[in-house]
């Protein structure tokens, strides 16, 4: 299958997935979320130039029940030496060794499926829930904008609650596809952080997070993030967040927002 043909079927299989979520929310029971962001990373990865990625990711949530299905449409900006190829959000460049260019366009669609409190203990205040994930290779991987493959990744979250204080930690495994010309390894990910109730408006949280490389040889991915998150009204809400990286295949720093407007049904 060429590059055209598995993006259109890459995006036809999104759009199956997002009118059957757009049917759900008709349902009374379920609350359905928009959000929209910005995110700025820059960093070397290994290369000899920074690299700057603008992510300006589209997100529709439907919440039903113990259930979420989840579907994101990015923008994608690129600045950085020719031949160099973006493996996804969450993933490090492969930086190439030609003239600095731009590239731009739509990302790769993701597609998530979540079930909530697998495990659940009021008792102990434990819960834990299990997300299953496609990354459709939708961006152009000609322009280096995506590999040009499916990704799917299974992860856990687990969760510890106190009064203000929630003690986060998740283990995943991506499984990549094989673009031509790349050599990719699948992926083990980790992460712990907190997330602390300053009000019961307002919210603050610090992750460090680990994953390890696609590229055999590079260091792991290791970044350490913080995030402020508002909540105006029961319908609307803001968040900011910063992250440092800590290895060479990790951005230098990024920073983004995000603006979500839940609708109950």
């Amino acid at each position: 299958m060429n590059a055209k043909s598995f993006q259109f079927s890459g995006l036809l299989g999104c759009a199956v997935m997002l009118a059957s979520v757009t049917a759900l929310a008709q349902d009374q029971n379920a609350t359905f979320t928009f959000s929209a962001g910005t995110e700025y990373t820059t960093g070397r990865y290994g290369g000899d130039v920074d690299i700057e990625d603008l992510y300006v990711p589209l997100t529709a949530t439907i919440d039903y029940g113990r259930t979420q299905f989840r579907i994101t449409a990015p923008y994608l900006s690129v600045t950085a030496p020719e031949g160099t190829v973006i493996l996804g959000p969450g993933g490090e460049p492969v930086p190439g060794t030609g003239e600095i260019t731009t590239e731009s366009g739509l990302g790769d669609i993701i597609g998530s499926f979540t079930v909530y409190d697998v495990i659940n203990s009021r008792r102990l205040g434990l819960a834990m829930d299990l997300t299953g994930k496609v990354k459709f290779g939708t961006a152009d991987a000609d322009k280096g904008l995506g590999s040009g493959e499916l990704d799917y990744t299974l992860r856990a979250d687990f969760y510890k609650f106190f009064d203000q204080l929630t003690l986060l930690g998740s283990v995943g495994y991506k499984l990549r596809g094989e673009p031509s010309g790349v050599d990719l390894e699948d992926a083990l990910m980790t992460s712990v952080g907190f997330n602390y109730k300053v009000t019961p408006e307002t919210s603050a949280g610090l992750f460090f997070d680990y994953r390890e490389s696609a590229i055999t040889g590079n260091d792991s991915i290791q970044e350490i993030s913080g995030f402020v998150s508002r909540r105006f009204n029961e319908n609307w809400r803001f968040q900011f967040y910063a992250l440092a990286g800590l290895t060479d295949s990790s951005p230098d720093w990024g920073a983004g927002i995000k603006i979500k407007r839940v609708v109950r049904q």
